[in-house]
């Protein structure tokens, strides 16, 4: 079975709460305005719980290119599944922006703010550096799938509730690595609504920002290779002590 329809419903469910989330803490007249980084992390983590939770039966639950690359290279899934795992997560993430973007069409009318306009939809640097921004996407997306690796083991199982422990591990990440450039740790979750922010008719927006784009692409691809290199070296690690 193809993992394509789960991990576009999946997807598209994380974007629609993750995404709806920053579109009330930061556009205006929301009843949410202002609240803050903290509960930015919160509705991420809720967005990752019910986008696994409804796609874990039928793909897997991936969501993330990250995930995935992190798992084939480990041979968890074979890299010829990989393209439809890749094209739902993007068209979902793409569906899921979308829909945000009718629910508080109003508000990006009463918001003057174009970066905050920017900000619904993908991520941006604190301060802007290139190589640092590089590194800390790499090190959130590493620590991420270091969780994700061990919380997918079958000893580790706790069934349909695996979805809770992802959710906890990505409000971690969040709040405590998400300063620096907003913790895009999927790139996915940042190009789909970045190319939605382009297409979309949004009043008096700002450029895409295409030129930090490959920040949240690369970095996360870079942390998921090398979890992936130091998951799959762990038992003969272990074995020396």
């Amino acid at each position: 079975m193809s993992p394509f329809p789960g991990e576009f419903i999946g997807t598209a469910l994380l974007m629609v709460l993750g995404d709806g989330v920053v579109a009330n803490v930061v556009l205006n007249r929301t009843k949410g305005q202002n609240s803050g980084l903290i509960v930015i992390a919160i509705g991420w983590a809720m967005a990752v719980f019910v986008g696994v939770y409804a796609s874990a039966a039928s793909s897997g639950a991936h969501l993330n290119p990250a995930v995935t690359i992190a798992f084939a290279s480990l041979g968890k899934i074979s890299w010829g599944l990989v393209p439809a795992y890749l094209a739902g997560q993007l068209l979902g993430a793409m569906a899921g922006a979308f829909l945000v973007w009718v629910a508080y069409r109003q508000h990006f009318a009463h918001t003057v703010d174009k970066d905050a306009k920017l900000a619904v939809f993908c991520t941006a640097p604190a301060i802007r550096s290139p190589l640092n921004n590089l590194l800390t996407e790499a090190i959130a997306t590493f620590v991420l799938i270091m969780g994700v690796l061990y919380i997918s083991k079958p000893a580790n199982s706790l069934g349909a509730l695996d979805a809770l422990p992802v959710g906890l591990l990505v409000l971690g990440v969040g709040l405590c690595l998400g300063g620096p450039t907003g913790y895009a740790i999927n790139p996915a979750r940042d190009l789909g609504p970045r190319i939605m922010h382009f297409l979309l008719p949004i009043p008096q927006k700002r450029d895409s920002d295409w030129g930090y784009a490959w920040i949240p692409i690369a970095g996360p691809i870079i942390g998921a290779l090398l979890a992936a290199l130091v998951y799959d070296l762990t038992p003969a690690f272990t074995r020396l002590f």
